[in-house]
């Protein structure tokens, strides 16, 4: 299995403050996701992230069918930084870095994902359209922020 890389920067128009408690609710994930990919949140889930904390979702990436996903946060540090990694999920491996830094006007945003495929190396033939699908994602999510948020740049 050969690891991928994705990696996009966004500075959004708040406090550190304000950028942690908002990414530090998982119920907030699916206002960032896009609609057409079905994700939903499985309750119960605390309002704050915690190390250790195990998350459930469902998420349709081809079609209608559901698939079962479920992250552990595996790191925290409040207001800084923290790490989801996939548990059981689409991914033969998932880890996604969140990293927020207080800059003049603003925080800045940077997420690092490595994962992998499953199937390797048949799953070749499907990484140009998951690293399009990943872009798509990031995409709509960094509109998104921009419409929550207001002035929204990337560097």
């Amino acid at each position: 299995m050969y690891l991928q890389q994705f990696e996009r920067l966004q500075t959004l128009a708040i406090s550190c403050d304000q950028a942690w408690d908002f990414f530090s609710n998982p119920m907030n994930l699916p206002l960032i996701t896009p609609p057409d990919l079905g994700f939903r949140v499985i309750p119960p889930v605390p309002e704050r992230m915690y190390q250790g904390m195990l998350v459930q979702y469902t998420v349709t990436p081809i079609g209608k069918i559901p698939v079962s996903w479920v992250t552990e946060i595996t790191h925290v540090r409040e207001g800084s930084f923290f790490v989801d990694e996939q548990r059981f999920g689409p991914y033969r491996f998932w880890h996604h870095q969140h990293f927020f830094e207080e800059v003049s006007g603003g925080t800045r945003m940077r997420d690092v994902v490595s994962y992998g495929l499953p199937f390797a190396p048949c799953s070749s033939i499907l990484l140009p359209w998951v690293k399009k699908r990943l872009a798509y994602i990031f995409d709509y999510r960094y509109q998104t922020l921009l419409n929550r948020f207001g002035d929204v740049t990337s560097y």
